[in-house]
């Protein structure tokens, strides 16, 4: 017999525990059987092709449709060209010089084929796949074929790898199964019976082995919810803790910086910019520290809620910083703010009112003497509000009383180095905290889900903003449709109008790493450029613009194209964040799939910021039917951030909502979905805050302890704490 903390070698073997290892980072028992079956086949149901995803490892069971076997042209041996089909679409399969295959795969048979989706000729394939016949698709006299172990009913189907398929992982599951001793449930048998959960180890056996689909959902549910508990304990150990650290209480004041800023607007605050304000006032007058998503378009007024906010914590005595993710945005934000703040922001000058502060800027690459006065601001003090890059999180940064943090399109930032600011107000002491976003990324909308972080939107588009009309060209599919795409681009610029190409990469001397996937390297800035101006875009005025041209470079060509002196900008993702040129009416964006739905929500933002509408055009050489594809369509469909938040996590997964990973390759959440799920994690919620107000520390649950613990590592915890 072997326990959930056994090493996989005692219950499968040293070959199989070395391939697990290697493929998952599977170690015990407990791993192994833990590891739930992605989906189930049923015999006689084909595997749905449509969504498959170039460079992704499937499992697929389809019908064989067709096999043709000739000799290679230009080497020695043999290909099988086979065509499996689901029932309405055909998925290719290439066999190099496997001639025992022709007598398995003959047409009409069905088995379970895996393999890297690859593409050739614009058309996705399998190339040299394993494959594994169904129990009675073969005779016993094929001894040669490997067989599916016979099922009565469902097939799980796993998440496998080259080294080791869906069936042989299903073998080791079983196996490991038959020498497990009974487990110890860790859910309270009050909580069972209250939610009407099935027991633990009953589940566990029955995801794996149940034939039918009553006790393989009864399982799913019961894992679900203990899914579901262990990360809402864990955040709800959090929250006890975070009450406990003290914040500072930043309070209103009717005649300070903030009411005189305020005497002074030149325009009525919106109604949602004064309902977001008068709840992020509220928090920053509470002990402890605001966590707080301000999700808005851009251009929608975040940066006059969060500029108030700042003046609340100058009135109180503290500072506040604004972290922003480039230089150009840093000295855009920093100019900004002090136009809107005017002679209130030039504190210790002549003729500065009684009520005012100083604004300062701080970036990696300031002069020394302008760097060395920025630190001393921020440390004496002087300085109310200090705008910054990442520079704002080096040690050498020190703030006289830090009390409000504000990060800017927080995409661009990781928890590590927001967390590496906070530390700056002092070990006992958390700052408060707005981000501002105009795309939430997968696990910030996760975090949002689970209730630890609070929210709140600017839905209103500015008045004078245009809508924006998206489109995906399918290049490969369509040529025609890019010769209209550079047409469109023209007619803009003869409309006396501008436009961005965006590419992917710069070019020159920028690393390509070969794909093994059939697909050709990104197109880079220099060579797109290159070809636009000697061919669809011949004689329009086109610059160049990335991130590694000289500082100088850079401002001078976005000068240049701010004051229409170029017709057509062609950059990197250097203009997606901080560039507003509202002449500029249309984007096209190459190779748009190998941008991520929050990259492609920025871009499309810099277009249609003047009167005239704005387009956006999407190409792609993607195949349809490919999740890349309808990830595209998502983007052409909706303006919403956070709808299409949502789409970007039901299509790439949630980030580990208690790891580092930021979108979705590995969760530590096998089954639960943070969209499909959200009334279990409601209700589990509830059940953790009265567990853990019993005990904090769940000692009294130590079950639920070991659960929590078995899913928030120390690091997790660690990143936990900082998220």
């Amino acid at each position: 017999m072997v326990s959930m903390d056994s090493k996989l070698e005692a219950a499968v073997g040293a070959k199989s525990a070395k391939a697990l290892a290697g493929a998952f980072d599977l170690h015990t028992v407990g791993d192994l059987v833990r590891y739930f079956p992605r989906r189930y086949d049923e015999r006689g149901q084909l595997t749905d092709i449509a969504g498959l995803e170039i460079g992704e490892h499937v499992t697929v069971m389809a019908r064989v449709q067709s096999f043709n076997e000739r000799r290679m042209r230009t080497r020695q041996g043999w290909i099988a060209e086979v065509a499996i089909t689901d029932g309405s679409r055909t998925l290719d399969c290439t066999f190099f010089n496997q001639r025992g295959a022709k007598r398995a795969l003959k047409p009409g048979i069905s088995a379970l084929f895996a393999g890297k989706v690859s593409r050739y000729r614009n058309k996705l394939q399998l190339t040299n796949p394993d494959y594994q016949l169904l129990d009675e698709e073969s005779g016993d006299e094929d001894a040669t074929v490997e067989k599916v172990e016979k099922f009565t009913g469902l097939i799980p189907v796993y998440p496998a790898a080259a080294t080791i398929q869906s069936w042989q992982i299903g073998k080791c599951v079983r196996q490991a199964l038959d020498m497990l001793a009974a487990i110890e449930d860790p859910m309270p048998a009050e909580l069972r019976t209250r939610r009407g959960l099935a027991d633990y180890d009953d589940a566990i056996r029955k995801i794996h082995t149940a034939s039918e689909w009553p006790p393989v959902q009864a399982a799913r549910e019961r894992l679900k919810w203990d899914e579901a508990m262990a990360v809402q304990l864990a955040l709800a150990q959090r929250r006890h803790r975070a009450i406990a650290r003290p914040a500072p209480e930043c309070a209103r004041r009717d005649d300070g910086l903030r009411a005189a800023f305020d005497k002074r607007l030149p325009f009525t605050l919106t109604d949602g910019q004064q309902e977001v304000g008068e709840a992020v006032a509220a928090d920053l007058e509470l002990a402890h520290p605001m966590n707080r998503l301000l999700q808005g378009e851009v251009g929608s007024g975040k940066t006059i809620v969060a500029l108030r906010a700042m003046l609340q914590v100058v009135d109180a005595g503290r500072q506040a910083a604004l972290l922003a993710p480039t230089e150009v945005l840093a000295a855009q934000h920093a100019r900004s703010l002090a136009n809107m703040l005017g002679d209130l922001a030039i504190a210790g000058e002549l003729g500065a009112p009684e009520e005012s502060t100083r604004i300062t800027l701080l970036t990696g690459s300031l002069p020394a003497k302008q760097r060395k006065q920025a630190l001393l601001d921020a440390a004496s003090g002087a300085a109310g509000i200090v705008v910054g890059t990442h520079a704002l999180i080096q040690d050498t940064v020190q703030f006289a009383d830090l009390g409000f943090v504000v990060v800017d399109e927080q995409h661009r930032f990781g928890v590590e180095q927001r967390d590496a600011l906070r530390t700056r107000a002092g070990a006992n002491v958390s700052p408060h905290v707005l981000v501002m976003t105009a795309t939430p990324i997968p696990r910030t909308v996760a975090m949002t889900v689970y209730g630890d972080l609070e929210t709140s939107a600017l839905r209103e588009l500015p008045k004078g903003r245009s809508p924006i009309s998206t489109a995906v060209v399918p290049s490969a599919e369509k040529p025609a449709w890019l010769e209209r795409a550079w047409q469109r681009v023209r007619e803009e610029v003869a409309g006396g109008h501008q436009a961005y190409v965006v590419c992917p990469r710069i070019g020159d001397q920028d690393d390509v790493s070969d794909s093994d996937d059939g697909r050709r390297p990104p197109l880079a800035v220099l060579e797109v450029a290159e070809g636009l101006a000697e061919g669809p875009l011949r004689g329009l005025r086109l610059a160049v613009l990335h991130g590694r041209m000289p500082a100088d470079d850079k401002d001078t060509v976005m000068r240049a194209f701010a004051a229409g002196e170029v017709d057509v900008l062609v950059a990197t993702t250097v203009v997606e964040v901080g560039v507003d040129v509202p002449n500029a009416t249309a984007m096209v964006i190459m190779d748009a799939d190998r941008f991520g739905v929050s990259q492609l929500h920025q871009l499309r933002g810099r277009v249609g910021r003047g009167s005239a509408p704005g387009v956006c055009l999407l190409v792609t050489e993607m195949p349809s039917g490919t999740a890349t594809r309808e990830r595209l369509d998502a983007v052409a469909s909706t303006l919403d951030g956070f709808e299409l938040a949502r789409v970007d996590l039901e299509m790439r997964r949630e980030g580990d909502i208690l790891g580092a990973t930021q979108s979705g390759n590995r969760s530590a959440l096998r089954l639960l979905s943070l969209l499909r799920d959200e009334e279990v994690i409601g209700e589990a919620r509830e059940e953790a805050q009265e567990l853990v107000a019993r005990s904090p520390d769940l000692a009294e649950f130590p079950g639920l302890a070991t659960m929590v613990a078995s899913l928030v590592n120390d690091t997790k915890a660690e990143y936990l704490e900082k998220a």
